[in-house]
């Protein structure tokens, strides 16, 4: 009987402790499950924060990218404005510095032509003095031709020319008409027949035009 009882009595813990085991089981089960969606939420929000994280790393590259470009940019534009304004500068010196020795050549330039025709000046002192002592008038005009030929090759040698007329056919480029005259030969029509004031060149570009008498 006592023996039966005790049976009875270690049955029912063993029922007690197989339900204690199995509810902590449960519990455990619980539990992981818990933790696991814990662990899967706190990921799931971690995720975005890394992303944020990313992309707030994402743009402080590109915002460093566009200082560096914009700083470039000055640099480069401080580089060109010193160019700008020093080149700016030596123009303006080569345009004063032009302008000062043009002034001065034009002061200068008939200098070499002025001393070239001096030796004729005193043939011209000496002619004078030859026709006042010396009456002849043959000897004064020869004088006078040799000192018109000096002349004008001194001229000639500075490129001054003479620009041919009679007898050549009229051009606006280098005669002026003064009068016209009836031809007297069909072959003259549209020639000069007469000089009124010669005309020169000098160094080929017209310097007076000659004045003329044209044959119509």
């Amino acid at each position: 009987m006592i023996k039966h009882d005790k049976e009875k009595k270690d049955l029912k813990e063993e029922k007690e402790s197989q339900k204690a085991a199995e509810k902590s089981q449960k519990n455990n089960n619980t539990d992981n499950s818990t933790l696991d969606k814990k662990t899967e939420e706190e990921v799931t929000q971690e995720k975005p924060e890394a992303e944020d994280e990313k992309t707030e790393a994402s743009g402080d590259i590109e915002m460093d990218e566009k200082d560096r470009l914009i700083i470039s940019l000055e640099a480069k534009k401080s580089e060109l404005n010193d160019k700008f304004l020093r080149l700016f500068s030596e123009f303006d010196n080569y345009r004063k510095r032009t302008h000062k020795e043009r002034q001065e050549l034009l002061k200068t330039a008939s200098s070499d032509i002025i001393e070239a025709i001096l030796p004729i000046v005193d043939d011209l002192e000496r002619a004078y003095k030859s026709a006042v002592e010396n009456p002849d008038m043959e000897t004064l005009t020869e004088g006078i031709n040799l000192i018109r030929t000096k002349l004008n090759t001194t001229l000639r040698h500075k490129g001054l020319e003479e620009i041919p007329s009679i007898g050549e056919e009229f051009n606006t480029d280098y005669h002026e008409a003064i009068t016209h005259v009836p031809a007297e030969d069909k072959k003259n029509k549209g020639k000069i027949v007469d000089e009124i004031q010669k005309g020169y060149l000098l160094n080929g570009k017209v310097l007076r035009f000659a004045k003329v008498v044209v044959a119509n």
